[in-house]
């Protein structure tokens, strides 16, 4: 069992020349704290675009113009197939992904309508969403429709999210998340590395996340898009990739770090190091507005690892 590490300790590491410490320090407590399962998800861009939100880092945010691809609500059907694609493939779970700061009415229902139909037609998928902020009164709707896991990104350390977004609050973000836990959700939430965070913000968020206490945490890299206000920062170094993850696992010893959007700017390299100190799950099949990993590809690379697919949950 391990409870983690303090913030100093943490915050130590990440200074030069403890690297190679950072690193086998993170890659035994993956020894001995994570099931050796590697989880697949995939999900499905249910309406994408024309988000109000002024992300920076989004395409998809209508205040920046990236080309990004638009349209609404996809329909049931295309959740349906979705579905049973994501389950011929191996996924544990497929979740809804919807653009905007939340759902009106009609969106609930409509979210609805299409969970009852995807458990009906994939009855052994888990079922996941990523629907913006929502309320208590929608998340018990779609609860009811048989909805398992919510989705709600903190994105970054508290103190760097402000200026990286003015139209929400990581606050409101933790409203979601608490509302969703207190139905009895399972929860998914991560961020992304590579904004601009510093050592000290790295750690912020890595002990933020373990507050939450999620089920599950993507870790996505920046994928600089054209027109977003992030656009010239550039693809994060590789080895601070690799860091960050250590630093993730060693602060949340058994949660599974989810490879999710940049993992295509990788080599298998880089990838296979960032399982070696923690990564230790995944999303496959294509992401919002960028490509994602290949079922085969991180299965193999999990495989090499030493993992399996489909085995029992959680052991530290």
């Amino acid at each position: 069992m391990s409870d983690g590490i303090e913030r100093d300790e943490a915050l130590a590491l990440l200074k030069p020349g403890r690297r190679e410490k950072l690193r086998e320090r993170a890659h035994a407590i993956t020894l001995n704290c994570v099931e050796k399962r590697f989880d697949f998800c995939s999900i499905i861009n249910a309406r994408s675009g024309r988000c109000s939100e002024n992300c920076k880092w989004c395409a998809q945010s209508a205040h920046w113009k990236t080309g990004c691809e638009t349209y609404g609500w996809v329909g049931t059907e295309a959740c349906v197939k979705a579905a049973k694609e994501a389950a011929a493939n191996g996924a544990d779970r497929i979740g809804i992904v919807t653009s905007g700061r939340t759902l009106s009415h009609e969106d609930v229902e409509n979210v609805c309508a299409a969970l009852k139909a995807m458990r009906e037609a994939a009855p052994k998928i888990g079922l996941c969403a990523s629907l913006g902020l929502l309320s208590e009164e929608d998340l018990a709707k779609l609860k009811a429709a048989g909805l398992q896991r919510v989705h709600c990104n903190l994105e970054t350390a508290p103190s760097l999210f402000p200026s990286l977004c003015t139209t929400h609050t990581a606050a409101d973000k933790l409203e979601t998340l608490r509302a969703a836990k207190k139905l009895g959700f399972q929860i998914c939430c991560g961020g992304i590395i590579g904004m601009g965070e510093t050592d000290e913000q790295l750690v912020e968020f890595a002990f933020a996340l373990k507050e939450i206490a999620p089920d599950s945490i993507p870790v996505n890299v920046l994928h600089p898009i054209e027109g977003t206000p992030l656009a010239d920062r550039g693809i994060l170094d590789p080895e601070r990739v690799v860091d960050s993850v250590a630093l993730l696992r060693l602060v949340n010893p058994s949660t599974p770090l989810r490879f999710a959007g940049g993992r295509r700017d990788m080599t298998d390299e880089t990838a296979a190091k960032c399982i070696y100190v923690g990564m230790s799950a995944g999303i496959a099949g294509p992401l919002l507005t960028t490509p994602g990993a290949d079922f085969d590809d991180d299965r193999h690379l999990a495989v090499q690892a030493g993992y399996s697919v489909g085995a029992k949950k959680a052991v530290c």
